[in-house]
């Protein structure tokens, strides 16, 4: 009879956390109920039954009372993200990816300071970027590849202090490369293939020691290409072809031994750094449908 009391107590104490983690505030439910709407839920491959306890809804994760997760990578979403974002205080990860959204990120995204993982990419956004990045301080990963964005990157960029990839290709962004991007000293990816960038480029590259991949392919900077990236000894993944830079020849110092691709319009440096491998772009790289992110 104990035994029975016993695991009759431990079913009831884990039902209960079960309930009281899978309740959410009636702000964030109402949110996504809204952002359901605005993204024409009744269209997506794996649709939300409004009615059922939004724990349970594919792609939204619940933690400790509060939505942490928003997940629908590939679901056919269609129409714009909601003004109104800044409800779900308390989400980490933003994985829109691979949908067909349109029209400008709502003003309240960049305020959310625990959201750690943006990922916007292959989508049909547009608008420009905000100024003002300093609630994001939490943020490691920021993906909005393949979009219809405009205008610079803003100085504002470099305030995300812990940011570690930085992916904008294939939009059309203009202007020279923001000096602040010194600051991002956490930053592994540089991504800013196919762009509108232009000038030279005045950023102390080499203060970015942890960089493992930089891509400025196809814009039009110009210019020497600055000394201090021969410095990155962790360079694996090295894109510079389809500028107008008037010398590279900073790199022919560049000790990294980790090189596996390297691209440029110097023949030489292509010979020196090269693999022999069948070189690669990001344009349209797959890489970024691994499951175990979404």
């Amino acid at each position: 009879m104990k035994n029975v009391i016993n695991f009759t107590c431990i079913v009831l104490f884990m039902t209960c956390s079960y309930l009281v983690n899978a309740q959410i505030p009636e702000k964030e439910k109402q949110y996504l109920i809204d952002f359901n709407k605005s993204t024409v839920g009744e269209q997506w491959q794996r649709k939300w039954d409004l009615k059922s306890d939004p724990a349970t809804w594919h792609g939204v994760e619940v933690a400790n009372g509060h939505v942490v997760g928003l997940k629908l990578y590939r679901n056919n979403l269609t129409g714009a993200i909601p003004d109104g974002i800044s409800a779900l205080s308390h989400l980490k990860s933003l994985n829109l990816a691979f949908n067909v959204i349109e029209g400008e990120l709502p003003k309240d995204l960049f305020s959310l300071e625990k959201l750690s993982s943006l990922r916007l990419e292959m989508n049909k956004i547009s608008g420009t970027l905000p100024q003002d990045f300093s609630k994001m301080a939490a943020l490691e990963e920021l993906s909005m590849f393949n979009n219809l964005f405009q205008g610079e990157i803003p100085e504002g960029i470099g305030e995300i202090s812990n940011l570690k990839t930085l992916n904008l290709s294939s939009n059309y962004l203009e202007g020279s490369l923001p000096k602040s991007l010194e600051k991002l000293e956490k930053l592994e990816r540089l991504e800013l293939f196919g762009n509108k960038l232009a000038g030279a480029i005045e950023v102390d590259l080499g203060r970015l020691v942890n960089l493992r991949e930089i891509i400025l392919s196809y814009n039009k900077f110009e210019g020497d290409l600055p000394s201090g990236m021969a410095t990155l000894s962790n360079l694996e993944f090295v894109q510079l072809q389809g500028n107008d830079f008037r010398s590279l020849n900073s790199l022919l110092r560049m000790q990294s031994a980790k090189l596996a691709v390297f691209d440029s319009d110097d023949e030489f440096l292509n010979l020196k750094f090269g693999t022999g491998e069948v070189n690669r772009t990001r344009i349209v790289d797959t890489k970024y449908e691994d499951a175990k992110r979404n």
